[in-house]
């Protein structure tokens, strides 16, 4: 046949194509070569950088503290504790009360121990609740000592199993101790129960500072023995702004620093309790280490939470960060020193008095807490004179800080 020798397909070059694909592959040629000059030329400056190493030494670390080892316990520096509340509506008052006495019941010198309850809502609920705490801390606080019991907290320790050291398990005495306790500590729960009737109706926004350090009327016990509990409310004016608990803690700085002026602080949320004991002990175990304690500021202590999952964000997330300048602050469970929080070391003599009082305000007894030999003198029988009293009062208002370097930073931050 004429037409066997045409074929039976035949092939075309897609042009377009071509020129498209050789394009795209002449590009991607480029990109490849580019990078593969651009590793070859900087790998020197890659090695040399100090920052490439780090991938290689990451090591987690968990510190390990030893309070055993800590000097005695008069060598111990004093610790301020803060609690701040703002409405026992909303904060019920046995809750926050268990927050105060469980720091009252630390494993620290009671005379080098202070416990301060800020009450931003100026409320009779919390003053009464804070006195009937007194009562019972009394009575806890040389329990919980006495038998070395390693729950600081009266609520989670009656509603744990735990009873006491095992050396004291099966004694008459230790078991008729915990039955009074648990007596002393219905009634108090009853006590709280009852003052809170109207608790949202007692809360202020409107009223004058107040503070007022617990004390034995009736002098039956012995004050020495249990750790100096004070309440406080800053004043609050409707056209000032208070700055929430930035502005508490100010407050507390200041007040704090002229009845006892400890030269380290600890931050506790009113629903939060010390489950650990020595905590404040362990804390030291840092700030007195020569070698390492001019370089710490904070000592952040992790937030635990009842009934969460296995995996447990809050307890852990903060492991191993010591060599990487340390956790976040999270604005509670934490121990700091006043100098970190003041921005200065302690004071010589002969500092300029008048640029302390543009920074720090007009209270001379607050300037003077400044200085390395400022000790407060708080009267055995802890009652406050009538001149601290007036000072307390100018440090705990609303325009203290006003036109001070101090308020502007707390204006900007808080």
């Amino acid at each position: 046949m004429d037409g066997s020798s045409l074929p039976l397909n035949a092939r075309h070059v897609l042009t377009k194509d071509l020129i498209i694909n050789r394009i795209n592959m002449f590009a991607n040629g480029i990109a490849i070569v580019a990078l593969f000059h651009y590793r070859a030329t900087t790998l020197r400056r890659i090695m040399e950088t100090k920052e490439t190493p780090l991938a290689y030494r990451w090591r987690p670390v968990k510190l390990e503290v030893y309070p055993e080892r800590l000097p005695g316990d008069e060598k111990l520096p004093p610790v301020d504790v803060f609690v701040c509340t703002a409405d026992p509506s909303k904060e019920p008052s046995l809750g926050v009360m268990n927050t105060v006495i469980s720091a009252m019941a630390l494993d620290y010198p009671p005379d080098r121990l202070a416990v301060y309850l800020h009450d931003d809502g100026g409320s009779y609920v919390t003053l009464n609740a804070i006195r009937e705490s007194w009562k019972f801390a009394r009575f806890w606080v040389p329990f919980r000592r006495k038998y070395e019991l390693k729950i600081a907290c009266p609520a989670a320790y009656l509603s744990s199993k735990e009873s006491a050291d095992e050396k004291f398990i099966g004694s008459s005495e230790f078991a008729a101790e915990k039955k009074m306790i648990e007596k002393k500590y219905t009634e108090f729960q009853e006590a709280l129960e009852k003052n809170s009737v109207n608790a949202s109706a007692s809360v202020s926004r409107d009223h004058a500072p107040a503070i007022e350090v617990m004390t034995d009327e009736n002098g039956d016990s012995n004050l020495k023995d249990i750790p100096l509990l004070v309440y406080m409310a800053r004043e609050k004016r409707p056209g000032h702004p208070h700055h929430f608990k930035g502005g508490a803690l100010n407050v507390l700085l200041r007040v704090s620093s002229v009845i006892t002026n400890a030269p380290y602080f600890v931050v506790l949320d009113c629903d939060m309790y010390c489950n650990n004991p020595s905590s404040a002990r362990g804390a030291m175990c840092f700030y007195l280490d020569p070698k390492i304690a001019p370089g710490i500021a904070w000592v952040q202590y992790p937030q635990k939470f009842h009934n969460l999952s296995e995996y447990d964000i809050y307890g852990e997330i903060s492991a191993g960060l010591r060599w990487l300048k340390g956790p976040n602050l999270y604005g509670c469970n934490f121990v700091m020193t006043r100098e970190a929080i003041y921005g200065i070391g302690k004071i010589e003599k002969e500092a300029d008095l008048n640029q302390l009082k543009k920074i720090f305000g007009s209270s001379n007894e607050f300037i003077k807490s400044l200085y390395k030999s400022y000790k407060p003198q708080l009267p055995e029988n802890r009652k406050l004179s009538s001149e601290l009293q007036k000072e307390l009062q100018l440090l705990a208002s609303c325009t203290y800080d006003n036109g001070t370097d101090w308020g502007e930073e707390a204006s900007t931050y808080c």
